[in-house]
């Protein structure tokens, strides 16, 4: 038989297979998600997400250990307080869970890229990412309070925010705040096209900020929808965002493609709690080899145009980077 075309040519070595691959992943592309809360000696268990932890900040600096150790860079801290309120004022306390968290990360690894969640549902006794005006969220008025939760992030010691609220007109709040400031080198990354997601749940568990009553379907996207994702994305392009992410990632792949496309700038996918408790639970189960899913999972992330992966198998998947499994 006479074929020309024999694509099985370029995958007959491991050599060949690896020197014509598309997707290449580096661990420098890879951000933890770490969550800080009050108190101390805590290290504690997620349970709805098993081998992920609380830490308190004197427990930190063994944990970030552990993510230098893996050869992951960058992590992402989400504050858990001991105490809300109706306008969520630990979120900029200059005595805040994060803004401690922040200080003692700088001060034991100053060589990890820290990067802060803005939002305010973690810090909200009603649970929601802004201020309300009776029992909707009030775009417009929660505006300046997202500008000072980033700004007291920044004086911290982040190195980087990211607005993960969904508010209308919050990159360009925080960008003014910042510039004003003269921090007009830190980087925002925005939460650009964030769906109301099911796959949120172990998360809320994790962080304790499941909203008291409703749900956050008025500013967070319908997952129906693709044109209004790229809206949202150029909006934030606008108005001064860095880096663009995508949230959640798996489900919304197609997502990633349409916006790697249509913009310049970086693309980031969260690959969020509901994800990775779905492969941790059928691993324990026995249903799935884990290494293997985790491996395709986040090579089908970057395949479909991701340059920058948060996810909580971060440090496994560094490993598999080092050992050649993926990469």
């Amino acid at each position: 038989m006479e074929l020309t075309e024999r694509p099985r040519r370029l995958r007959s070595t491991p050599v060949l297979r690896k020197m014509v691959r598309e997707t290449r992943i580096d661990q420098s592309s890879l951000i933890y998600p770490m969550f800080v809360k009050e108190g101390k000696g805590i290290k504690e268990e997620i349970p709805t997400m098993p081998g992920q932890f609380r830490y308190s900040v004197d427990m930190l600096p063994a944990a970030l250990e552990e993510v230098a150790a893996s050869g992951v860079l960058s992590v992402m801290l989400f504050g858990i307080p001991d105490e809300k309120d109706e306008c969520g004022t630990g979120a900029w306390a200059q005595d805040g869970i994060i803004q401690k968290a922040l200080k003692e990360a700088k001060r034991t690894h100053p060589e990890l890229y820290y990067i802060t969640d803005v939002c305010m549902c973690e810090y909200t006794s009603h649970g929601h990412c802004g201020i309300l005006n009776g029992q909707q969220v009030d775009n417009d008025r929660t505006l300046p309070y997202l500008a000072k939760i980033a700004l007291s992030h920044v004086q911290a010691g982040a190195d980087m925010v990211a607005p993960s609220d969904m508010m209308d007109g919050r990159v360009a709040a925080i960008r003014e705040i910042l510039d004003q400031n003269r921090y007009e080198n830190v980087p925002i990354m925005s939460y650009a096209a964030k769906y109301a997601s099911s796959f949120y749940g172990p998360f809320r568990d994790a962080a304790g900020s499941a909203p008291a009553f409703g749900d956050r379907k008025a500013y967070q996207m319908d997952y129906h929808n693709r044109k209004e994702a790229l809206k949202e994305v150029l909006t934030d392009c606008e108005e001064g965002a860095d880096i663009i992410m995508v949230k959640p990632a798996l489900s919304y792949l197609d997502i990633i493609r349409e916006t790697a496309d249509q913009i310049l700038l970086p693309v980031a996918a969260y690959s969020v709690s509901g994800e990775y408790a779905m492969i941790k639970a059928a691993a324990q189960a026995g249903y799935v080899d884990e290494a293997a899913m985790i491996c395709e999972t986040a090579v089908s992330i970057y395949r479909a145009g991701c340059g920058i992966l948060l996810s909580y198998y971060a440090k496994e998947i560094a490993g598999f980077i080092e050992e050649g499994r993926i990469g």
